[in-house]
């Protein structure tokens, strides 16, 4: 039997069998799995991150050493298992899936990480391996954790997951080369809301979404395979007719052989994807990668071959736009095309690398330069890849939908309870032209488009998305009020009549917002009776999540009568997100009769709120209206039924 001896001073040394350390992780191989899967960037792909975090928990065990640390204080002995064979191997998995991320600061960065470039067991040809896909709260969650660092996602499984207490999980996190763990397990816990139960995070990070042991299998793009192995016979023989010359002549001293780079073959349109046209109905990503090519052009090489050069190099004239934090890199290798086509006296073509959708059009006259926009899109999904602006001008703008699309339609949303109107789309998935909101004067209407699906993809599934300036329309939700008909916290699609009333007083926003919105929830947290008479008023939480994972927060009161008012604002905040349900928000208020009043109102979790500062007060309840004096400073906190306590959102509004 294969022993090894750690390297610690005398009275911390401690032998263990290799066999004991294979048993833990044969035993613990699935969450092995899923902390290396969910550390990991997510940049590599569903595809990469199972194999590499297979290959980093089977290559956890070759060099096993189990290290025991000297006990700084005797009285707290840990159990077996927390200085164990399974201790040790997950700090090697921990380890590993850190470094991953890591990149030296000399290495090009349109390469992958050393690491990557290692030939390591397992290896698959000619298959795609991803997990099964889960519903819109594991989405959420998986949304959330690539939004944040690696020790962060590693800390949030490592707590919630495993079950290992906070100063294990510190300990942990440290051995393994995380830089400020403390700081590190703190930005895991504001993760998760104090609200939910513990087992929720447990059963979501445990589903099907996270597990890399259990896997869907599809086959990679025959028709590009085949190219490639076309051309590596070309390029084989063409090597060899060269080293037979060069044998037979001679090479001339200092001749350099013309450069070749990974960039110019990327940007050629041979290399591009094209997405079978029925593959959207049986994949279980449904997203941009299951668009088929469409357009009239498709087949035009001249124009894509244009519209790459342009990307990989843009001339000077060209006009070239991004949203926030978007790269403008060349074209990667697997970049898809999505449509190629003439719409409204240019020629246009969409392309998706993973990471970014990207639209090119130039003028079919000669007048007029090209174009290009770059609009972040990853991670989307069946709403947030349902339509790309494909041309805008003159006040419309006109879509291309997803393949998934079965109807189209638009309405305004400034007129709940109006029927939405039919919208054409044409053979190669384009919408007819659709008024885009006014960017500036008078708010009279906000259009918007009404989405049907497919019932190949979802029976009778509808949502709403609208223009907001960029390539990707923003998808507009609603969270309704908490009641007895509310079982869990969750946005539901703009479509139904409870959501209408709020979007109307909440539309004329949206120019506010920039063009990376990815989605925009409104969330009526309370309701509250004013004081005098003084009505019903609604607190409304509006959230607008950017595709850089960053949100927005603006809490509105809506008073009968009077327009929506914004009284409190927050940014890149978690609050009003199912990562942040429990919320508190004041604001000033007059009464007709001229007396001033302090306003405030919490969610369904808030048992009582209280006012220190110049105007002190306290009240049972998610409500309170109290009379202050004009100017008065007050601070505004709640406390939960869980027994935490959240201060308001914001600073309020003054009248």
């Amino acid at each position: 039997m294969v022993t090894f001896k750690s390297r610690f001073p005398k009275g911390s040394e401690r032998t263990t069998a290799l066999g004991e350390a294979e048993a833990g992780l044969v035993e613990h191989y699935t969450g092995l799995v899923r902390l290396a899967y969910l550390t990991l960037p997510p940049s590599l792909g569903r595809h990469r991150r199972v194999l590499v975090s297979h290959g980093l928990v089977q290559r956890a065990l070759p060099g096993f050493r189990l290290r025991q640390y000297a006990l700084r204080v005797p009285a707290q002995r840990p159990g077996p298992e927390r200085h164990g064979p399974v201790w040790a191997v997950r700090e090697r998995v921990l380890r590993a899936a850190l470094a991953y991320e890591r990149r030296p600061r000399w290495w090009p960065k349109t390469l992958p990480p050393p690491r990557a470039l290692r030939p390591t067991l397992p290896v698959v040809w000619g298959l795609r391996l991803f997990p099964r896909a889960g519903d819109r709260e594991e989405i959420a969650l998986g949304q959330a954790l690539s939004g944040v660092s690696a020790d962060v996602r590693a800390a949030f499984v490592l707590c919630r997951a495993d079950g290992l207490p906070e100063a294990h999980a510190l300990e942990l996190l440290t051995a393994a080369g995380a830089s400020r763990a403390d700081r590190v397990v703190r930005l895991a816990r504001q993760l998760d809301a104090p609200a939910v139960e513990a087992a929720r995070p447990l059963s979501l990070l445990r589903s099907a979404e996270f597990d890399a042991c259990s896997v869907r299998i599809r086959p990679t793009d025959l028709l590009r395979r085949r190219h490639r192995f076309r051309l590596a016979w070309a390029v084989a023989a063409v090597v060899a007719v060269g080293a037979v010359v060069l044998t037979a002549t001679g090479s001339a001293p200092g001749a350099k052989a013309p450069p070749t780079t990974a960039g110019a073959e990327a940007a050629s349109p041979d290399a591009l994807v094209r997405t079978p046209r029925n593959e959207w109905s049986g994949t279980a990503r449904v997203d941009f990668t299951a668009w088929p090519p469409r357009g009239g052009r498709t087949g035009d090489r001249d124009l894509l071959a244009r519209a790459l050069a342009t990307w990989a190099a843009p001339p000077a004239g060209a006009r070239v736009t991004r949203t926030p934090d978007t790269a403008t890199d060349p074209p990667l290798h697997g970049t898809r095309l999505l449509y190629a086509g003439e719409v409204d006296g240019k020629a246009v073509a969409l392309f998706h690398d993973g990471l970014r959708a990207v639209r090119y059009s130039e003028p079919l006259s000669p007048d007029g330069s090209s174009a290009l926009d770059f609009a972040r899109t990853d991670n989307s999904d069946l709403t947030t890849a349902a339509a790309l602006v494909v041309s805008r001008g003159h006040g419309t703008s006109r879509y291309l939908t997803a393949p998934w699309i079965a109807r189209a339609q638009t309405r305004d949303l400034l007129r709940p309870g109006a029927p939405a109107q039919p919208l054409q789309v044409s053979k190669t998935g384009v919408t007819d032209p659709v008024r885009t909101p006014a960017a500036s004067g008078p708010c009279h209407s906000w259009p918007a488009l009404h989405l049907h699906t497919s019932p190949r993809i979802a029976e009778q599934h509808a949502f709403v998305v609208t223009d907001l300036g960029g390539l990707v329309p923003a998808h507009l939700t609603y969270t309704p009020p908490p009641g007895k008909d509310t079982t869990a916290w969750q946005p539901h699609e703009a479509t139904g009549t409870p959501a209408q009333p709020s979007w109307a007083r909440a539309a004329c926003h949206l120019t506010e917002l920039p063009d990376d919105v990815r989605t925009v929830n409104i969330w009526d947290f309370a309701n509250q009776h004013l004081p005098e008479n003084g009505g019903h008023a609604v607190w409304s939480c509006v959230r607008a999540d950017t595709w850089r994972g960053l949100g927005d927060v603006s809490v509105r009161l809506t008073r009968p009568g009077a327009a929506a008012r914004v009284v409190a604002r927050s940014r890149s905040t978690a609050a009003c997100s199912r990562y942040g349900r429990q919320v508190v928000a004041s604001t000033r208020w007059r009464a007709q009769s001229g007396h001033g009043y302090l306003l405030a109102a919490g969610s369904a979790a808030v048992t009582d709120i209280e006012v220190t500062g110049a105007a002190q007060a306290s009240a049972k309840g998610r409500t309170l209206a109290v009379r202050a004096p004009a100017g008065a400073r007050a601070q505004v906190s709640a406390r939960l039924a869980g027994g935490g306590k959240v201060t308001e959102i914001g600073r309020p509004a003054e009248n």
